[in-house]
């Protein structure tokens, strides 16, 4: 069993991204389990000071989570051309502490819709740039970006969009295939 974790970068209750977060979920592939880690809202803003001996523990807490995991999805819109600061904040947070950090080496995928033509390819570019420095295994090479989000899902969940679905499974079968070949190495 895979266990993968989804961070959406959007905190908003009823977000494109956020169901398509749970549109992954529902149709995980057999042998992958999605959970997604809401506590990134709790964060505070990364801030050294604050991470020493006893972090905050909402940091605790998202660490815990990300090192339980086999890999992890980030889904995302895109805010003025990129991902928006929860998310940024989530992975300075997991990038530490520097060399033994959840996110060292840990696969990682980047998906996520946006209203734009091009459905938030900045912030995805974004988002795989600062998780590759902070020291995950990032999947370039899975680019599920949805356009026109608000068009498209204004009467569909995106669970229900056969093309959605099976571009999610598709971004969760590469984590898993990356994530055993972590657990072969």
């Amino acid at each position: 069993m895979t266990n993968v974790l989804a961070l959406v970068g959007s905190l908003r209750a009823g977000s494109i991204n956020r169901k398509l977060a749970e549109a992954a979920e529902q149709h995980a592939p057999e042998g992958i389990t999605l959970t997604t880690f809401d506590g990134i809202v709790d964060l505070p803003f990364y801030n050294e000071d604050i991470d020493g001996d006893t972090p905050p523990a909402a940091a605790v807490a998202f660490r815990d989570a990300v090192a339980a995991a086999d890999a992890v999805l980030l889904v995302t819109p895109e805010y003025n051309g990129t991902m928006p600061a929860v998310l940024k904040n989530a992975l300075d947070w997991g990038s530490r502490p520097f060399g033994a950090s959840p996110l060292s080496g840990k696969p990682l995928a980047v998906i996520g819709s946006a209203f734009g033509q091009y459905g938030g390819v900045w912030a995805h570019d974004d988002a795989r740039k600062s998780a590759g420095i902070a020291g995950a295994k990032v999947l370039e090479d899975v680019k599920v970006a949805i356009p026109q989000s608000v068009v498209r899902f204004a009467e569909t969940h995106p669970r229900e969009d056969a093309e959605v679905v099976e571009l999610v499974q598709g971004a969760l079968r590469a984590l898993a295939d990356a994530a055993d070949e972590r657990v072969a190495v």
